[in-house]
């Protein structure tokens, strides 16, 4: 039964016009919690998931507006005071933060694209890692969700990941979360891993429609640990592309793979938005025959995804050992490269 009562998870719904009762309790069982989950949906969202009709959610979704404050007009000074408070993650590779001016970007998608081998899933293992440290050795202190569509995701690969971390930062990971030891024990070592993947969300998509009904499902987690000491912070999709390219195979598809996935991408977009977490999608590359002369690979997904990535990463192989990291399009930064080698501990220098 829903409860007039605001919690700390929700706003009062039935102070909204025209929302009782059984209206707010549709309304949140659909994951529509808060004033500002309403405002910045779409009607099609609120028809979809409650009994609403099309005029009645169209109402409710301008007077959730109101009451959020969403939608109104600002000026530059407003938005950089409120871009201060966006946090990033560290990638653990102080060149390639350098680049990305702190690291990856809550509120935003960021893509990793590469041919095989290049290390698109070692970034979103890293950053799964990561997103978990204290703020103030690059983390946010959050957990992530990791949708595995390639049968990518491997826990083996985190631990490894927290041992690579340096000892500093290890011990205040113990302290924070209270593990009694250091470092140098294997039992304090075992604990603070298993902590570590237990804020590692992750399930397996097998076809396209699970693939996008797993970034609505993601809400869930996010309402279960909104108001905890360790909320969501990053949502990764590896890769993003995979069974979208095998489903819908043909020029005659094209058109109904590229709706859908402007959807999916979209979807996305207003996760990380709404729920101020970053997003990360490891896309896959196709090769340009039109092209002659250098790297003729290109990022799969076409405009869909090129125009939706907030910020663009290219990666390949270098010499040796080395792997090369290339920013190629971002609103507010500077194209720049950095290598960087996978090893047992993770993205290293």
């Amino acid at each position: 039964m829903y409860s007039k009562k605001r919690t700390m998870n929700n706003d009062d719904l039935t102070e909204l016009p025209g929302v009782g009762p059984s209206t707010a309790e549709d309304l949140v069982e659909a994951g529509f919690t808060r004033y500002q989950d309403i405002a910045v949906a779409g009607v099609g969202e609120l028809t979809a998931d409650t009994s609403l009709g099309d005029s009645k959610a169209q109402s409710i979704i301008n007077a959730a507006r109101e009451e959020a404050d969403i939608g109104g007009f600002t000026n530059g000074t407003e938005a950089l005071e409120a871009r201060k408070n966006i946090g990033k993650i560290t990638t653990g590779h102080s060149e390639i933060d350098e680049i990305m001016e702190g690291g990856i970007e809550e509120q935003a998608i960021t893509e990793f694209f590469g041919e095989h081998k290049t290390g698109k899933s070692q970034f979103t293992h890293q950053m799964a890692v990561n997103v978990q440290l204290p703020e103030e050795y690059g983390g946010t202190g959050k957990r992530a969700i990791f949708i595995d569509t390639e049968d990518s995701y491997r826990p083996e690969r985190i631990i490894d990941m927290v041992h690579g971390l340096p000892d500093e930062v290890l011990q205040a990971c113990m302290d924070r979360d209270g593990v009694d030891g250091t470092p140098d024990d294997e039992w304090a070592m075992d604990e603070i891993t298993d902590i570590f993947l237990e804020r590692v969300h992750n399930a397996t998509a097998r076809n396209t429609n699970m693939q996008m009904m797993m970034v609505k499902k993601a809400t869930e987690i996010v309402e279960e640990f909104r108001d905890t000491e360790f909320p969501v912070g990053l949502l990764i999709v590896d890769s993003i592309i995979g069974h979208f390219r095998a489903e819908y195979t043909g020029r005659g598809k094209l058109a109904s793979r590229q709706q859908k996935l402007t959807q999916h991408v979209d979807d996305i977009t207003e996760f990380a938005t709404r729920y101020n977490a970053a997003a990360i999608i490891a896309n896959q590359v196709m090769s340009n025959p039109d092209q002659y002369f250098g790297d003729p690979t290109k990022a799969a997904g076409g405009n869909v995804i090129a125009h939706r990535s907030t910020f663009r990463v290219k990666l390949r192989e270098g010499k040796k050992d080395k792997k090369v990291f290339m920013l190629e399009d971002a609103p507010n930064l500077a194209d720049g490269q950095a290598t960087y080698r996978v090893t047992v501990d993770g993205i290293t220098e």
